[in-house]
C-alpha cells in the first residue's frame, strides 16, 4: 500500500511539471470556445422562445380579428335605432365573447359620433362619447382594416386595467362611415403569458407597434414607452423589417440584451424575446468556473485538492464508523429493553417451574414417604423440566439456533391428529373448522416444532376472540410465497415443487396496522405482565424461517386475522414407512466402554453415575484434546464416544471431524442444548441427543451406536 502511494505521488509530480507551461494557453482557448458556444445556445433559446411568443400573438390577434368581423356582419346594414332596440341582446352577445376570451377586457359598438351603442360591460351604456380615442378617429376618414391602438386608461365611470384597442370601421354599402366596432385588449394578458414562458434569469419580452409604441412589456413597466424610429432599435428594424437578432441596450432601462424580433403576419405588430447579456455571461462564467475547477492543471492546487479529498474520506470513514457504533448501541439498548419486557413473562414461568421442582425435592426429603407420593413428586419434577425445555426451545426457535429434527410427514394427517387436543386447548366455546386436501401434502420439517407452531397460532387466535368464536384451519399447496423475501431459498428441494401452506383464520378483534410489523418480534405481547412471554408467534416465525419457509399475516380491525405458515413441499415418494414409536426402557451397558467428554463437571458426573449404574464402563475427560489423546493410546478401548458440542477450544463437532478424518472407527454421539455451529452446519451425520436428556434416552442412543459398530465389524451381538 505504501509503495502504491509513493508511486501515485511521483506521478502527480510529473503531472504538475508538465502542466506548468499549458494552463494559460488552454484557458484562453477554452474561454473562446465556451463563449461562442454559450452565445450560440442562447441565440437558439431566444429563437425558440420567440417562436412561441409569435405563435401566441398571432393566434390572439387572429381570434380577436375574426370576432370583430363576425360582429360587423351581425350589425351590417342595421341603422343605429335598430341596434339600440336590440341593445340587450347584443350586450349579452358581447359579454359572452369577452367571457370566452381572457385577453379581452371589453367589446364595443360605436355610432358615427363616437357614442357607444352597445358594450359588454353595462347595459344600457352611459351617454359618453369616445370620438377622441385613437381606435375611433383613425377610421373616420379612411378604411384601414384592423387597427391596433396604443395603451389607454379606462375613462370614468369605467375602471380597471389598462388596455389597447383593436378596432374595425363600420360603413354602409356605399362606403360611408357609420361607426366603429372595437375590442379592448389587456396587455397584462400577454405579460402574464411572458412571465410563464420566461422563467430563465434575465428573460425579456416586448410587443410593440410598427411606429414604436410598446403595448406589452416583460418585465412590466410602470410607464408608457415609445421607441424612437431613428434610434438603434428603429434602425435595426428598418434594415431588417421582417425578423432579426441584435444586441442592444434597451431604452427603457439601459440594460444590454440579446433580443430577437419578428413581425406578426400582416398586423402592424412586432413581438420580441431576449436575454440579458449579463445572464448569458453568467452562464459562460459558470461554464468557465467548471473549467477552472476541473480543467486548469495547476499542480499545487491539484495536490491540495487530492490531499483534501484524502482527509475528507478519512473523516467520512470515521464518521461512518461512529454512526455504526451509535446504531449498534441503539440496537443493544433495544435488545436490553426487550429483555426487560421478557422479565415479567419468562421469569414468571421459570419461577413457577422452579417452585414445583424445589417443593418436590423438599417433599422427597421427608422421612417415611410412601412410594406412591414419592413417584408423584418425581413425575412433577420431570414434567416441570419438560415444560422448561419447551420454553427454551421456543427461545431458540425464534433465534434460529434450535437444532431441528426434520422428518417427512403429511401436514393434513398431522393436523387431523391434533383435532382433539386443539378442541380441549381452545375450549367448548370455540368452533373448529378444518379443510384438508384429498392428496398428501408432505413437508420435511421438525414435527414437534410444527405442532408447537400450530398450537401457538391457535392459542393466539383464541386470545384474540376472547375465548369465543370460530377458528378455521386450511391446508393446501402453493406454488410460491406472496412477496417472498430474499432469505427464503427454494433450491434445497430437487424439482422445487413449491410449498404447503397452513392457514389459521379467526373471527377475533383483529390486529391494528401499527402492530402488524411487531407481532413476530421476540417478547412482544399485548398481554399483562406475567400472562405471557411474547414467544408464541416468535416461535412460529423462527420455525418457519429455519425450515426454509415463511409466515405471513393479514388482518383488519374487527374482522379477524389470518396467519399463513408456508413450508417447503417434498415429493410424495419421500414419505417413509410408518414405524412404531420407540418406548423401550433403559438399555443395560453390559460392560460397554464409553469415552465421556464434558466440560461441565456436575453434568459429567450425572451422566457418568447414571451410565455406571446401568453397567457401562465410563472414562471421563473434560476437553476434546484429551479425548483424542485417549483414542490415540488405544482405539479398541472404547465402544462409543459421547461428547458435548459446546466446549472451550475444540468443539464436539471438531472432535467428531478429527475422529472421522483420522480413520478411528469409534462411533460418535453428540449432545447439546444450543449450538450456533450445529444450527448452521447440522450434525454432520453424527447421532445427536438433545439436552436436557434422560439416562434412559442416553443409554438407548449409545447402545444403538455401539451395536451398529459391532454389526459393521462383523462381531456377534
Amino acid at each position: 500500500m505504501q509503495g502504491a502511494q509513493r508511486n501515485s505521488l511521483r506521478l502527480l509530480q510529473w503531472m504538475m511539471v508538465a502542466s506548468l507551461a499549458l494552463p494559460i494557453a488552454l484557458f484562453a482557448i477554452a474561454s473562446t470556445i465556451s463563449y461562442t458556444s454559450t452565445r450560440d445556445i442562447a441565440d437558439r433559446e431566444i429563437e425558440r422562445t420567440l417562436d412561441v411568443a409569435h405563435e401566441h400573438a398571432l393566434k390572439v390577434f387572429e381570434t380577436i380579428d375574426r370576432s370583430l368581423s363576425e360582429l360587423n356582419e351581425v350589425v351590417r346594414g342595421l341603422p343605429d335605432d335598430v341596434i339600440r332596440a336590440r341593445e340587450a341582446v347584443l350586450h349579452r352577445r358581447l359579454k359572452r365573447l369577452t367571457d370566452s376570451l381572457p385577453q379581452l377586457k371589453s367589446a364595443w359598438i360605436f355610432d358615427a359620433n363616437g357614442k357607444a351603442l352597445v358594450n359588454s360591460l353595462v347595459s344600457p351604456p352611459p351617454e359618453l362619447r369616445f370620438a377622441d380615442r385613437d381606435y375611433f378617429y383613425v377610421h373616420v376618414d379612411q378604411t384601414i382594416g384592423t387597427f391596433i391602438g396604443m395603451p389607454l386608461t379606462p375613462r370614468p365611470p369605467y375602471q380597471g386595467a389598462r388596455f389597447f384597442g383593436m378596432s374595425r370601421r363600420r360603413d354602409t354599402d356605399d362606403g360611408s362611415f357609420i361607426g366603429v366596432i372595437q375590442a379592448s385588449v389587456l396587455p397584462e394578458y400577454f405579460e402574464s403569458f411572458y412571465a410563464r414562458i420566461g422563467s430563465d434569469p434575465g428573460s425579456f419580452f416586448a410587443m410593440g407597434r410598427t411606429d414604436g409604441v410598446v403595448v406589452a412589456h416583460f418585465p412590466r413597466l410602470d410607464r408608457d414607452l415609445r421607441l424612437d424610429p431613428g434610434g438603434p432599435v428603429g434602425r435595426e428594424i428598418a434594415a431588417h423589417p421582417t425578423r432579426g437578432l441584435m444586441t442592444i441596450a434597451w431604452p427603457s432601462d439601459g440594460i444590454e440584451r440579446r433580443i430577437g424580433y419578428r413581425r406578426v403576419a400582416e398586423y402592424p405588430i412586432y413581438v420580441s424575446a431576449g436575454l440579458e447579456t449579463s445572464a448569458i455571461r453568467a452562464r459562460w462564467y459558470a461554464t468557465m468556473g467548471q473549467h477552472l475547477v476541473f480543467g486548469v492543471p495547476a499542480t499545487a492546487l491539484l495536490f491540495l485538492l487530492l490531499a483534501f479529498a484524502f482527509r475528507r474520506t478519512q473523516h467520512l470513514q470515521m464518521e461512518a464508523a461512529k454512526r455504526r457504533e451509535a446504531e449498534e448501541a441503539l440496537k443493544h439498548s433495544q435488545r436490553l429493553e426487550a429483555l426487560g419486557q421478557l422479565t415479567g413473562g419468562v421469569a414468571h414461568d421459570f419461577n413457577n417451574l422452579l417452585t414445583v421442582i424445589r417443593a418436590s425435592v423438599d417433599l422427597l426429603n421427608r422421612p417415611q414417604l410412601t412410594e406412591e407420593r414419592r413417584q408423584r413428586y418425581i413425575t412433577a419434577i420431570a414434567d416441570a423440566v419438560a415444560r422448561a425445555a419447551r420454553l427454551t426451545s421456543q427461545l431458540l426457535a425464534f433465534a434460529r439456533r434450535q437444532t431441528l429434527n426434520p422428518e417427512v410427514f403429511d401436514v393434513g394427517e398431522r393436523l387431523q391428529s391434533l383435532h382433539d387436543m386443539l378442541a380441549t386447548l381452545l375450549g367448548p366455546a370455540i368452533e373448529i373448522a378444518m379443510r384438508l386436501p384429498a392428496v398428501p401434502c408432505l413437508v420435511n420439517a421438525d414435527a414437534s416444532q410444527f405442532e408447537t407452531a400450530l398450537i401457538n397460532m391457535a392459542t393466539n387466535a383464541r386470545d384474540a376472540m376472547l375465548g369465543k368464536g370460530r377458528i378455521s384451519f386450511t391446508v393446501e399447496a402453493a406454488a410460491t410465497i406472496p412477496d417472498t423475501p430474499a432469505h427464503v431459498s427454494h433450491n434445497h428441494i430437487p424439482g422445487n415443487p413449491g410449498f404447503v401452506v397452513v392457514t389459521v383464520s379467526d373471527t377475533g378483534v383483529g390486529i391494528p396496522a401499527a402492530r402488524l410489523g411487531r407481532i413476530f418480534e421476540p417478547f412482544f405481547t399485548t398481554k399483562q405482565v406475567g400472562h405471557g412471554t411474547g414467544l408464541g408467534l416468535s416461535q412460529v416465525f423462527g420455525f418457519a424461517r429455519q425450515s426454509g419457509g415463511e409466515v405471513t399475516v393479514t388482518s383488519e380491525v374487527g374482522q379477524g386475522s389470518t396467519f399463513s405458515l408456508y413450508l417447503p413441499r417434498v415429493p410424495a415418494d419421500l414419505l417413509p414407512q410408518q414405524q412404531a414409536p420407540n418406548t423401550a426402557p433403559a438399555v443395560a451397558g453390559s460392560g460397554m466402554s464409553v469415552l465421556l467428554v464434558e466440560d461441565n463437571i456436575e453434568l459429567a458426573n450425572f451422566a457418568a453415575d447414571g451410565l455406571t449404574a446401568l453397567g457401562y464402563s465410563i472414562t471421563l475427560v473434560d476437553n476434546a484434546a484429551d479425548a483424542l489423546a485417549e483414542l490415540v493410546v488405544g482405539t479398541d478401548r472404547f465402544d462409543v464416544v459421547f461428547s458435548d458440542i459446546v466446549m472451550p477450544g475444540m468443539t464436539g463437532l471438531d472432535l467428531g471431524r478429527a475422529i472421522r478424518d483420522r480413520g478411528i472407527g469409534v462411533p460418535v454421539v453428540l449432545t447439546t442444548g444450543y449450538s450456533q455451529a450445529l444450527s448452521q452446519e447440522g450434525s454432520l451425520g453424527f447421532d445427536l441427543v438433545q439436552k436436557p436428556y434422560s439416562i434412559e434416552e442416553l443409554s438407548r442412543v449409545l447402545h444403538h451406536a455401539a451395536r451398529l459398530r459391532r454389526v459393521r465389524d462383523g462381531a456377534a451381538e
